[in-house]
């Protein structure tokens, strides 16, 4: 990540290029040629500017620049640097001083840590750190886990999700905490760590990609009575039961602001229908709710028909079907179109589905986004640019392309407006 423009404008030319070429990086490494240009540049910077700085520094050039001087180590661990911070397991942390990342976790409010659990010495680091963490989680406000590349056979995670109970247990002012990409099963006894340890949850993501789905409807009702500030939930489709609408619906609810829905395990294909009713209930108490479904392969289509209830605010839909496509993206063209922003289909292309995502152009007007892994006819690409306005980014190919595709960014008039004058 390069460094803001704003900052650069306060450094010399010198200055600038050599923070810019820290704030790159190559892949993690520290140059000693580059940490002496930096401190002989920059010697003269307050510590506010030089904290600026080095927050957008990887891991390992942040310790370099802390052992520079005592100027440079007072800027390099204050809590500005370490506010937002995130961690790679994977080569970061190799080699780094201990000390001197501990003394810096008490500054760490929100921390993203990726790591691959297929690698021993990765995992190995990713959970000493959350234990580390659970032992002085006291700031920690927000946990974001990432894994890389495949996990073992046959890995159940054991040792990760006991690290992430350890820190739910010892973080009481924990507000979000992130473990979609988490490919481990997860449970109840984790929804009630949670429940019991972080009484001031606001959002809470268990809709991860695992094939088993062990959450179930009443492990989440305590946690919603445990956590009444909680306004974002992610879920997998057994998770969720009428009673927990009702419990979201409630007249003292907190305001609710986002479901996530995966519908893609067993567990989830067999859930109980949910009444329309009960969803038309909770967009009344909560208008602005916004619900994000994902559908996948392991959805029979009875299944389909049963989530997709006319009364849903769907914001986001993400359909990557076995079976028939057509069909959900006419219920969703008839059904969402106020509340509908983005769109993904993984799906045979066909003159059936052309017509369809036409029909959606024509009356999903407030879509923002729209992303179709197949090859579509030209007439769908003008509807979407003719009918959605408000269209920043979309993947419609009309011819096959190599893997992966990339999506084409929308310039809209206003874009790059100059800002307004300052009264």
């Amino acid at each position: 990540m390069g460094l803001p423009a704003t900052l650069c404008a306060f450094l010399s030319p010198e200055t600038s290029l050599s923070l810019q070429a820290g704030a790159i990086g190559s892949g993690g490494s520290s140059h000693p040629s580059r940490i002496r240009a930096m401190a002989e540049t920059g010697e003269g910077l307050p510590e506010e500017v030089l904290a600026l700085i080095f927050r957008h520094l990887p891991l390992r050039d942040r310790a370099a620049a802390a052992r520079v001087c005592r100027a440079w180590a007072a800027a390099a661990t204050c809590s500005t640097v370490w506010h937002d911070t995130k961690i790679s397991c994977e080569c970061e942390l190799e080699g780094m001083l201990p000390l001197y990342l501990s003394t810096c976790l008490d500054h760490v409010h929100n921390l993203r840590l990726e790591f691959e659990p297929s690698r021993e010495a990765s995992r190995r680091a990713a959970i000493e750190l959350l234990m580390v963490l659970a032992g002085r989680a006291l700031g920690l406000r927000g946990l974001r886990l990432e894994c890389r590349g495949e996990k073992p056979l046959f890995d159940a995670g054991r040792d990760v999700l006991e690290a992430v109970h350890a820190v739910c247990g010892a973080a009481r002012e924990l507000r979000h905490l992130d473990l979609r990409r988490l490919p481990f099963t997860l449970d109840d006894a984790l929804v009630l760590q949670a429940a019991r340890g972080c009484p001031e949850l606001h959002s809470l993501f268990l809709d991860n990609s695992t094939l088993v789905g062990s959450v179930g409807p009443g492990s989440v009702l305590e946690l919603l009575e445990a956590c009444p500030r909680l306004r974002a939930l992610g879920l997998h489709l057994a998770s969720l039961s009428h009673a927990i609408l009702e419990a979201l619906a409630a007249p003292d609810r907190a305001p609710f602001a986002l479901l996530a829905l995966r519908c893609a395990c067993p567990e989830d294909a067999r859930a109980s229908p949910l009444p329309n009713e009960a969803w038309a209930a909770l967009r009344r108490r909560h208008p602005g709710l916004a619900v994000e479904l994902e559908l996948e392969p392991a959805l029979p289509f009875e299944s389909v028909t049963r989530v997709l209830q006319p009364a849903v605010p769907v914001a986001a839909l993400r359909l990557n079907l076995s079976g028939d496509t057509v069909g959900p993206v006419r219920f969703a063209a008839h059904h969402y179109a106020a509340t509908l922003r983005a769109l993904e289909v993984r799906a045979a292309a066909s003159a059936e589905l052309n017509a369809a995502l036409e029909e959606l152009a024509a009356r999903c007007a407030a879509l923002r986004e729209v992303h179709c892994f197949c090859v579509v006819s030209h007439s769908v690409l003008e509807a979407f640019r003719a009918h959605c306005p408000r269209l920043r980014t979309y993947t419609l190919k009309l011819t096959r392309e190599p893997h992966p595709w990339r999506p084409t960014l929308v310039a809209r008039l206003g874009d790059f407006s100059p800002p307004s004058p300052q009264t």
